[in-house]
C-alpha cells in the first residue's frame, strides 16, 4: 500500500469515506426511531417503513450501478451516488411527515446503492491486481466502524440534540467526498452490453410490490382487494421474469446460476436467514427504549457488544468451517442464534440488565459465523463466467430479505401491539415476549435448508498473518 503513488491513495481514501457513509446510515437510524416517532406524531409500531424505505430502494438498484458505472464512468456514478444520498439526507431532516421521511430515505437509497459497488469497482481499476486485498481491506475498515460507532452516536444526537442531526451530520461529509471525487477520481469507462432494461424493471417490481404487499394492511391501510392485486402483480412479474431470463444469455442474472446446488441452497439459505436476522438490529433498541425505557444513549450503547462480538468472529468462521463442515455450521449457528434471541429476551425481563451486552457479544459471534459462511457457500462453487452475476444476485437478495426482516418485525409489533406501548405497563412487556418468540421461530427455519447442504470441510484456505513465522 505505501508504494501506491499518492493520487491514488487519495483516491482509496475517496472509496473508504463512501463506505463510511454508507454503513454509517444503515445503523445510526433505528436508534433513533422512537424519537423519530414522537416527534412525527406517529405510532412507533409504523416507523420500520423508514427502514424498509432505504433498504429496499437499495435492493433495487443494485443491479443498475455497476453496468452505469462501466457505461457512464466510476467517477460520474460515484460523484452522483454521494450527491443522492447527501441530498437525500438534507430531506430527511427537513421531513415534517413519515411520508416525507420515507420518500427522502428512498432518495437517499438511490445514492447508497451506488456508493458501495462502485466503490468495489473502482479499487479493482486504480490498483495492480497483486494489491487488490489489500486495498479492499483498507476501504472497508471504515465500513466496518460504521456499525460501531452508529447506533452510540444514533444515541448521542437523540438525546442531547434531536434526531435530524443523524442526517445532518452527512452534508459536510458529502460535500467534501463530492468535491474530491470531482478532483482527483479517474473517470474510468468500459465498453459495456446492453443493459437487460425489461428483467431489471420486473424485478424491481416483484420486490417493490411484494414487500409493499407484506407491510400493506397495517402500515399503508390498504384493502384487501388492493392486498391481493399487489401481490398477483409481484408474482406475475416474477413469472414473467423466468421466461424472459431463459435461455437468454444477456438476461441480467442468468439462471444457468441455478444448476450450481451450493448456490441455489445457499441463496434460499441467506434470504430465509437474512429475514431473521434483519429484525435483530430493528427490534433490539426499539425494545431496551420502549419496553424497558432506556434512554437512546443507553439503548445505542448496547448495540456496540453485538458489533464487536461479529467483528472479532471474522477472523475463526474459516477455522471453525474446516472443522465442523458448512452444513454443521450453518444448522447449528441458526438453532443458536434463535436460542440466544430468547436468552437475551429473558435476561431483559428478568432485570439482569448486567448480563446483556454479554448476550449482545454472543449474538454478533453467532451472526457472523452464519453470514460469512452463507456467503462463501453461496458463491464458492460458480464458475467464473457466472460469478460476477451470481454475486450480484446474491448482494440484491441480502437487501431485499433485511427489508423482508423489518417489514415483518414492523408486522409482529402491529399483531401483537395494536396500540398499547408503555414502558410502565406489563403490557409492553407481553408485547415484545410474544414478538421475540415469533421471530425466534423466524430465526431457526432455515436450518431446514441448511440441513441440505454437504458438510465439506478442510477446503477453505486461512490466510496466514504476517507476523507467522513460515517452517
Amino acid at each position: 500500500m505505501n508504494d501506491l503513488p499518492k493520487n491514488i491513495r487519495w483516491q482509496l481514501w475517496i472509496v473508504a469515506l463512501g463506505f463510511f457513509m454508507q454503513s454509517l446510515d444503515i445503523t445510526i437510524v433505528n436508534t433513533a426511531l422512537p424519537s423519530m416517532a414522537k416527534s412525527l406524531g406517529e405510532s412507533p409500531l409504523h416507523m420500520h417503513m423508514v427502514v424498509v424505505a432505504y433498504v429496499l430502494t437499495v435492493a433495487v438498484m443494485l443491479p443498475a450501478s455497476g453496468w452505469l458505472a462501466d457505461r457512464i464512468g466510476v467517477r460520474n456514478i460515484f460523484f452522483a451516488a454521494i450527491v443522492l444520498f447527501t441530498t437525500g439526507s438534507l430531506f430527511c431532516a427537513q421531513a415534517a411527515t413519515l411520508d416525507h421521511l420515507v420518500m427522502a430515505r428512498v432518495l437517499q437509497g438511490v445514492g447508497g446503492a451506488m456508493m458501495v459497488p462502485v466503490g468495489r469497482l473502482t479499487v479493482l481499476k486504480i490498483v495492480p491486481r497483486d494489491q487488490y486485498m489489500a486495498a479492499m481491506t483498507f476501504v472497508t475498515i471504515p465500513g466496518q466502524i460504521g456499525p460501531l460507532l452508529g447506533p452510540a452516536l444514533g444515541g448521542v444526537l437523540v438525546e442531547y440534540a434531536s434526531w435530524h442531526w443523524i442526517f445532518l451530520i452527512n452534508l459536510p461529509v458529502g460535500i467534501v467526498g463530492a468535491i474530491a471525487t470531482l478532483w482527483l477520481m479517474p473517470n474510468y469507462t468500459l465498453q459495456t452490453r446492453r443493459f437487460d432494461m425489461a428483467g431489471f424493471v420486473l424485478l424491481a417490481c416483484a420486490m417493490a410490490t411484494l414487500t409493499l404487499a407484506l407491510d400493506g394492511n397495517r402500515g399503508l391501510g390498504l384493502a384487501s382487494g388492493q392486498l391481493i392485486a399487489l401481490i398477483a402483480v409481484g408474482v406475475a412479474a416474477i413469472l414473467f421474469y423466468l421466461l424472459h431470463a431463459r435461455g437468454n444469455d444477456s438476461a441480467l442474472f442468468n439462471l444457468r446460476l441455478f444448476r450450481t446446488r451450493s448456490f441455489s441452497l445457499g441463496l434460499a439459505g441467506s434470504f430465509a436467514g437474512r429475514i431473521g436476522s434483519g429484525m435483530l438490529p430493528f427490534m433490539t433498541p426499539v425494545f431496551l427504549q420502549i419496553g424497558l425505557g432506556f434512554s437512546p444513549f443507553h439503548a445505542g450503547l448496547m448495540m456496540m457488544p453485538m458489533v464487536l462480538g461479529s467483528m472479532g468472529m471474522k477472523r475463526m468462521v474459516v477455522q471453525l468451517v474446516n472443522r465442523f463442515g458448512y452444513r454443521r455450521s450453518l444448522v447449528y449457528s441458526t438453532l443458536g442464534l434463535a436460542v440466544i434471541s430468547l436468552l437475551f429476551m429473558a435476561t431483559a425481563l428478568l432485570g439482569w440488565f448486567y448480563l446483556l451486552p454479554v448476550v449482545l457479544f454472543c449474538q454478533g459471534m453467532i451472526n457472523s459465523i452464519r453470514f460469512s459462511s452463507m456467503n462463501t457457500l453461496t458463491l464458492k462453487d460458480l464458475p467464473d463466467e457466472l460469478a460476477s452475476g451470481g454475486n450480484s444476485l446474491l448482494s440484491m437478495i441480502m437487501q431485499l430479505s433485511m427489508s423482508i426482516g423489518v417489514s415483518v418485525a414492523g408486522l409482529l409489533l402491529g399483531a401483537f401491539g395494536q396500540q398499547h406501548l408503555s414502558a410502565d405497563s406489563g403490557v409492553a412487556h407481553h408485547l415484545f415476549l410474544y414478538v421475540y418468540l415469533s421471530m425466534a421461530a423466524i430465526i431457526a427455519l432455515p436450518a431446514v435448508i441448511f440441513a441440505r447442504v454437504s458438510n465439506d470441510a478442510g477446503q477453505n484456505v486461512v490466510i496466514a498473518r504476517r507476523n507467522r513465522r513460515t517452517p
